[in-house]
């Protein structure tokens, strides 16, 4: 995303700008909720330069809306929560529609054990086993919030808020709590694989493709039209 939007910026403004995201996302995860901001000399308004950017953009890329921010104000820094969302898809038969958001899984899951597995991964923990930092030697501690399981239709939902994430960390969440579901790990096993900090150990992690973010909350409220925090030239995306 990011590279994709700097380009558009340039080529519509004339000048180069950097773009920073909210949230890191691996190749293959989605964003209906990423937040973005960038500063420029450009004089555009706000409101035309969702237009603009939108018919300089690819299909699978689209800003939602824009504003001016109030000084100081960084997407990545600023933001005090991210919620992301994790589709598995879990019937026998494979879907052509949902194939490129879910993660297909055929064995039924048990979603007590899972949601048992989960209150494991929830607090403020060194989460060094699911995940890597941005850079060596940065903490792997991070606070996870909640993690709620549910059942919607053919899908299970498993949805992670925290404060931040480690590299694959929600990835590497549930991966650990689709075994748990497959009954080949035991809800009791898992705070003994966290605990480990072990990268070596952690199960292998789900695919990007389930993976979205969904939400980003600054100073515990959802950014939206009546809680603006943008930089000029800011974008929601």
């Amino acid at each position: 995303m990011q590279g994709v939007l700097e380009e558009a910026i340039c080529l519509l403004s004339g000048a180069p700008s950097r773009v920073h995201g909210a949230g890191r996302t691996d190749a293959g995860v989605h964003a209906l909720g990423q937040i973005a901001h960038f500063e420029t000399g450009w004089g555009i308004p706000a409101d035309r330069l969702v237009i603009a950017l939108n018919g300089a953009l690819p299909d699978d890329l689209v800003v939602r809306r824009a504003d001016v921010a109030a000084p100081g104000f960084h997407a990545r820094f600023s933001a005090t929560s991210r919620t992301y969302r994790y589709v598995i898809l879990n019937r026998r038969i494979p879907s052509a529609l949902l194939g490129r958001f879910a993660h297909h899984v055929r064995e039924p899951l048990d979603i007590d054990g899972i949601r048992a597995a989960a209150v494991e991964l929830t607090g403020s923990r060194d989460f060094a086993t699911f995940g890597r930092p941005t850079a060596p030697g940065k903490s792997t501690v991070r606070f996870v919030e909640r993690i709620d399981v549910r059942r919607w239709k053919d899908c299970v939902l498993i949805t992670v808020r925290g404060n931040a994430f480690l590299r694959q960390q929600v990835r590497g969440f549930v991966g650990t709590l689709q075994l748990v579901g497959q009954g080949k790990l035991a809800p009791r096993e898992v705070a003994a694989i966290r605990d480990s900090r072990d990268r070596t150990i952690c199960p292998a992690i789900a695919p990007a493709k389930g993976l979205c973010l969904v939400r980003v909350d600054y100073s515990g409220r959802r950014l939206t039209t009546k809680t603006t925090g943008l930089r000029p030239g800011m974008t929601e995306v």
